[in-house]
């Protein structure tokens, strides 16, 4: 990336823990496979994260739940995780975290627009992110949402962050949550500019068609070994 355009990269992050982690991929997989897929899913995330913002691990924070004690591939993680901001998720609800999420990211560093994506987009292009960032300086009211396929949004950039409490009423993992976001964020004056959408990683058939736009990448490699551990037991 040859731009220097200060944000944070603020990364939503579950523990891929098995039995906790990617359970919607049980079966096909076990729940040791689903948390190998996770665990992918986060290394490639954090390497795009890391890429958008010019390896400075400093600017990327992530907001965590579960023990990455008990993660898979929990080496290979704490090792791409390590120089980064880390804090752990609060709120009773998933729109309560994601808005908490946002105000951590702010006060680990003030002041700066916030890129915020999740672990279910290991496919993402870092420029899109580094795009994201540059939007949001249209001005004080500035953000970006990126639609994911299956209704929800896979991005959420915001030129000031505490305009995330907008999340806070919004329900999540719905057909409708993008729409609903949408409207949320317009609704306390956010003006949002478009980006790709983008596949969440929620099936099986999820992972098999996003593993193919980055085939070089841990996200793909795990996928072909979990493949190859279901034929195998087939």
């Amino acid at each position: 990336m040859s731009d220097d355009t200060e944000f944070t990269v603020l990364l939503v992050a579950k523990a891929p823990v098995a039995g906790l982690a990617k359970t919607r991929l049980c079966p096909p997989l076990t729940h040791e496979g689903a948390a190998d897929i996770a665990a992918a899913a986060l290394i490639d995330t954090l390497a795009a994260a890391l890429e958008a913002v010019q390896q400075d691990r400093t600017r990327i924070v992530v907001s965590y739940t579960g023990s990455f004690n008990d993660a898979a591939k929990r080496t290979e993680i704490g090792n791409a995780m390590q120089g980064c901001n880390l804090v752990q998720q609060r709120g009773s609800t998933f729109a309560e975290r994601l808005s908490n999420a946002h105000h951590d990211a702010n006060e680990r560093r003030p002041g700066l627009p916030v890129v915020q994506i999740g672990m279910d987009t290991p496919h993402v292009d870092p420029a899109l992110l580094v795009q994201a960032g540059l939007a949001t300086l249209r001005g004080p009211r500035g953000g970006v949402l990126g639609d994911a396929t299956d209704g929800g949004w896979w991005l959420l950039a915001l030129a000031h962050p505490e305009a995330a409490h907008a999340l806070s009423s919004v329900p999540m993992s719905r057909r409708d949550t993008g729409r609903l976001t949408r409207r949320a964020l317009t609704d306390a004056g956010v003006e949002l500019a478009e980006t790709a959408m983008l596949t969440d990683v929620d099936t099986w058939d999820d992972a098999l068609a996003v593993s193919s736009q980055n085939p070089q990448g841990d996200f793909a490699t795990a996928v072909r070994r979990q493949l190859a551990a279901c034929e195998a037991s087939a």
